[in-house]
């Protein structure tokens, strides 16, 4: 089977870069499949994992939390909002910044920061639940 060139970057740093035969991922109408050779799209993606299909049949999973993704068709570029490979999650951690940006948003004040705590939790809440179903399928 013919593969496709990834890129999965996020501000912090690159995150994956490699071929793949399919790569699978949240977008904002629906989960999207692609293919080599897929036509040209850009779209906003949820947070969720990102599935990248390797041609030696194993899948490498990245959790991302938003973003932009932009597919040519030999090459998918993932532009993450934030980025962290399965293996790394960490539970524990993502539970305190979540408890820490609760409490930060009871006593925030001004839209511009409420939005921003509010978007911050919603992202950890999302690597929560994906959290979880890494453990459910293990």
């Amino acid at each position: 089977m013919s593969t496709i060139k990834v890129d999965v970057v996020s501000a912090e740093e690159n995150i994956f870069s490699g071929d793949a035969e399919l790569v699978s991922l949240p977008g904002k109408s629906g989960e999207l499949g692609i293919l080599p050779g897929h036509l040209p799209l850009i779209t906003l993606i949820r947070p969720g994992f990102v599935r990248i299909h390797l041609p030696n049949k194993t899948v490498e999973q990245v959790f991302v939390a938003g973003g932009v993704l932009e597919v040519q068709p030999d090459l998918v570029t993932v532009l993450a909002d934030t980025a962290i490979r399965s293996k790394d999650l960490d539970e524990a951690k993502a539970q305190q910044a979540l408890e820490e940006a609760r409490a930060a948003r009871q006593t925030a004040t001004g839209e511009l920061a409420i939005a921003k705590l509010e978007a911050e939790m919603s992202a950890l809440m999302e690597e929560l639940k994906a959290i979880k179903k890494i453990r459910q399928q293990q």
